[in-house]
């Protein structure tokens, strides 16, 4: 969700990811999206991500994408980020790392809406206060006019850091 931190790679329309909840979050919206740019919230089960519900993130886009509101947010990321951020704004849950955080986090999300992209995130969590554990995390947008990004969908993963595997 973060551009500009340090430790921390963007990447737009990347390749299948070898992490579990990631893979199965993109081959889950591409199935649900069929031949349409993006799937709508409508489309979307939770019940139907059962097994990795714990990485899964739902945010709605405010109005002209000036920020977005956390809606669903799966235990894995409520404890290593986010706390219990459900109807915070992104703004609100990341002042606790710093405004420059939520700025970029706003700023991410939003060029990932108007420009209706998948965007990759993935590096060290110690901008999160875990200097011991790496992140990836997927982020797609849904549309219920098909041409608007009105949420997005995410899934986020922690693993140990590269320097900790063994």
């Amino acid at each position: 969700m973060l551009s500009g931190v340090s430790g921390v790679s963007v990447e737009f329309d990347p390749s299948r990811s070898s992490k579990p909840a990631l893979a199965f979050l993109k081959d889950y919206w591409d199935a649900k999206r069929g031949q349409r740019a993006m799937p709508s919230r409508a489309g979307i089960n939770p019940a139907e991500m059962k097994q990795h519900i714990r990485a899964i993130v739902l945010v709605d886009a405010l109005p002209g994408y000036a920020d977005f509101r956390y809606r669903m947010i799966g235990s894995d990321v409520t404890e290593y980020m986010l706390g219990d951020a459900t109807g915070k704004t992104v703004r609100e849950a990341m002042v606790r790392f710093g405004e420059e955080h939520g700025a970029g986090a706003v700023a991410a999300y939003a060029h990932m809406a108007q420009n209706r992209l998948v965007m990759r995130l993935y590096g060290s969590a110690a901008w999160l206060g875990h200097p011991h554990l790496d992140f990836d995390s997927i982020h797609l947008p849904l549309s219920d006019d098909g041409e608007h990004v009105n949420m997005i969908i995410s899934a986020v993963v922690f693993e140990p850091a590269a320097g900790l595997k063994g």
